[in-house]
């Protein structure tokens, strides 16, 4: 399937601005053009209406009611006034209630309708369409009470008008109407349109200058002139450059440690296979070397893996509640068999202490220091791991019974491959502990412990942020 090819913001904005605005115009000017319309039929209904007046005022009466007979004579000068620019044409017809025919045109078909149930005239009339002579007609009509002093009855007067003029005029407000909205409709586009182009500048600049930057630079976009809806965005957009920045520093951080702390491990190991094959030095003894040198290789490695995860998982929003107690308990059983060896006197006692973190860190944590403080620690010293907290936080102390650290040396130790001891270490293990800390918003402390000027040991205290909140 092909990509979805995604809608302009500049079009998105003039369709969401123009079609509700066109429909809006179109619907008011099928209102107007129709309000027009009627308007005009009520000012041509009262020209029929005075027509079917002016036939009333000349008809003349004998006899009463039903022996009633009508007289009339309508000279056709008395409907040319009501004829305008002889556009169109005007017939009448004067009739009894019942039909029959008094004066006027005879094809005139007689009005069998009824008076409406309201009127807003001051008479008796009707107004309906009709047809005569095969043409539209517009017809009024007329109940017309007619008196003298010799008869009273009743007429019925129709006066119909063709529609020439009617539709001459209702086609120019159309014509007038349609052409005001059309302006009306083009001054709202171009307005929109350079509305939403000033608008979406930002936007183009923006987007300029990304496309613009060399490979590489994920430094702070500049947007001073942003519109204030923008800025999250440019604000989320910088996050995420900030956060591909770091990430990018550790890759090129990591590649560079590795080839230059992996160069030298590669080198001795060279050097004793080939003093091997020389036969400089006993067999079982180059291999004994070979194999320091991969195991520390190795230890190298897993820990510079180790450095790289901390980064990795850091970088995770979805992390799960922990207990750093049975972490400290998993990890202490873990490495009873060096503990034994040393024959060290070992002390655990911990708290339940639930902390938001992923389970490889609290343990990657808990055994650098741990493996620290066995490795430190003379045979048969005390070792002691505590667990405890408070309302906010929680604290893991591992107390050993080594040398302890001097002060010109505990400065730098959390520093990648930087070792307290040279040839026992690789200078990894606490940089691991001080990145994975960080990660989880606590600190790491190193202590020695005097007493009357004597160092007893070392306390690596750790404290963590207690998720008490969490569910």
């Amino acid at each position: 399937m092909k990509p979805r090819r995604a809608i302009s913001l500049r079009r998105y904005l003039l369709l969401g601005i123009l079609l509700p605005v066109g429909l809006f115009v179109v619907v008011n000017a099928v209102s107007l053009y129709r309000q027009t319309l009627t308007a005009v039929n009520i000012a041509y209904d009262r020209t029929l209406l005075a027509s079917a007046k002016s036939i009333g005022e000349l008809l003349d009466v004998k006899g009463f009611d039903d022996a009633a007979q009508l007289r009339v004579t309508v000279p056709y000068a008395a409907l040319e006034a009501f004829e305008a620019d002889n556009q169109s044409r005007m017939f009448y017809r004067v009739s009894t209630q019942k039909g029959e025919l008094v004066s006027g045109f005879d094809e005139l078909p007689f009005w069998r309708g009824r008076l409406p149930d309201r009127n807003t005239y001051a008479a008796l009339v009707d107004f309906y369409d009709d047809r005569f002579r095969d043409e539209p007609v517009r017809v009024a009509v007329l109940l017309q009470p007619v008196a003298a002093q010799d008869g009273r009855g009743m007429a019925v007067i129709q006066v119909a008008e063709t529609l020439e003029l009617r539709q001459t005029l209702t086609r120019k407000i159309l014509i007038d109407t349609l052409w005001r909205q059309a302006v009306l409709v083009a001054v709202i586009a171009l307005v929109a349109v350079i509305v939403v182009q000033r608008a979406t500048r930002p936007v183009r600049r923006l987007s300029s200058e990304l496309q613009a930057r060399p490979e590489g630079d994920l430094t702070p976009i500049e947007a001073h002139d942003a519109p204030r809806e923008l800025l999250p965005l440019v604000d989320a957009t910088n996050q995420v450059m900030t956060r591909l920045q770091h990430l990018l520093d550790n890759q090129k951080r990591f590649v560079r440690d590795t080839s230059h702390q992996l160069r030298t491990p590669l080198a001795v190991l060279k050097t004793q296979v080939q003093s091997a094959l020389r036969g400089d030095v006993d067999a079982r003894q180059a291999l004994l070397e070979i194999e320091d040198t991969v195991d520390r290789a190795t230890v190298l490695a897993n820990q510079m893996l180790s450095l790289a995860k901390v980064e990795q998982l850091r970088q995770q929003a979805d992390v799960s509640v922990n207990d750093l107690a049975e972490v400290v308990r998993s990890v202490a059983l873990e490495l009873s068999a060096l503990i034994a060896d040393k024959d060290l006197d070992f002390e655990i006692a911990t708290v339940a202490a639930p902390v938001r973190s992923h389970d490889w860190m609290l343990r990657e944590l808990t055994r650098n220091l741990l493996h620290n403080a066995i490795r430190h620690n003379p045979p048969g010293g005390e070792l002691s791991v505590r667990v405890v907290s408070d309302a906010n936080s929680v604290a893991l102390t591992i107390a050993d019974s080594g040398p302890g650290i001097p002060a010109e040396l505990r400065a730098r130790l959390f520093q990648p491959f930087s070792p307290g001891n040279a040839r026992s270490g690789s200078g990894l293990g606490l940089a691991i502990c001080h990145e994975i800390v960080g990660a989880l918003g606590g600190t790491i402390t190193l202590e020695n412990r005097e007493t009357h000027g004597h160092i007893d040991g070392l306390d690596a205290t750790v404290r963590l942020p207690l998720a008490q909140n969490d569910t």
